[in-house]
């Protein structure tokens, strides 16, 4: 068995994370079939510098657009799936879908599969101020049940200035991880029954063994939904 199904990912949002991207996706291919195998796939690797997400829904449809002729690309060259890599790009994601003609394996909906896993009905969210603010991550979650608690504004602006001045380029501090640990225990406090690692990047700072709550990988979760699209029949229906 070869795994047949060729990826399309759009990644450099940043690269730290694309990374990982690569690396899971590739090592659970080979550790399910064996021998040489590795994933099929087409990475397009945009300039992050260059790369602005929609702070509003004034600038989203343009956002939808860029991202759109790049999926658009990808599908002519042969993909048949779309991985947007980082959770941010998600807002134009349901736009984008209107306008290919492959699934977009949505990063919202494998984590929230993942919470229902674990039975759990209320969880926090860390994140870039977009993911946290905007409505398009907590509707997707909200469809399967799950209610999401977002940290206060100054939490915010702490999450969103970290992730772009030191995660994104791999600048791990341990001041930086104690100040996410006492977010993520405010949101304890209020109810969080789980918490959601929204960045691709804060899974480098934060771990489950951090934590005394279940932590969602959505890098992880992410990439293992693409190597099951990959492998499967079955998981292409299922998007």
């Amino acid at each position: 068995m070869f795994p047949d199904r060729l990826l399309g990912l759009i990644g450099g949002t940043s690269w730290v994370s694309t990374v990982d991207y690569y690396r899971v996706i590739n090592s659970q291919v080979n550790e399910s079939l064996g021998g040489l195998n590795s994933a099929k796939m087409l990475l397009y690797s945009v300039n992050q510098q260059e790369f602005r997400p929609a702070t509003d829904s004034s600038g989203l449809e343009a956002f939808a657009d860029y991202l759109t002729g790049i999926a658009k690309r990808l599908e002519s060259a042969g993909a048949e799936c779309l991985v947007l890599c980082a959770n941010t790009p998600h807002m134009a994601a349901d736009m984008m879908q209107q306008k290919i003609g492959i699934p977009l394996i949505h990063i919202a909906e494998v984590t929230a599969k993942a919470i229902l896993k674990r039975n759990l009905k209320n969880v926090g969210l860390l994140g870039t101020k977009m993911t946290m603010e905007q409505t398009f991550y907590k509707e997707r979650l909200a469809k399967f049940g799950i209610e999401t608690l977002v940290p206060g504004e100054p939490e915010r602006e702490y999450i969103h200035r970290t992730i772009m001045t030191e995660l994104e380029k791999a600048i791990l501090k341990d001041e930086t991880r104690k100040g996410y640990l006492k977010i993520i225990d405010g949101l304890v406090e209020r109810g969080a029954q789980g918490i959601i690692l929204g960045c691709t990047e804060i899974p480098l700072l934060i771990k489950q063994s951090d934590c005394n709550i279940p932590v969602f990988d959505t890098t992880t979760l992410h990439a293992m939904a693409a190597v099951e699209f990959a492998l499967s029949d079955e998981a292409a229906r299922q998007v």
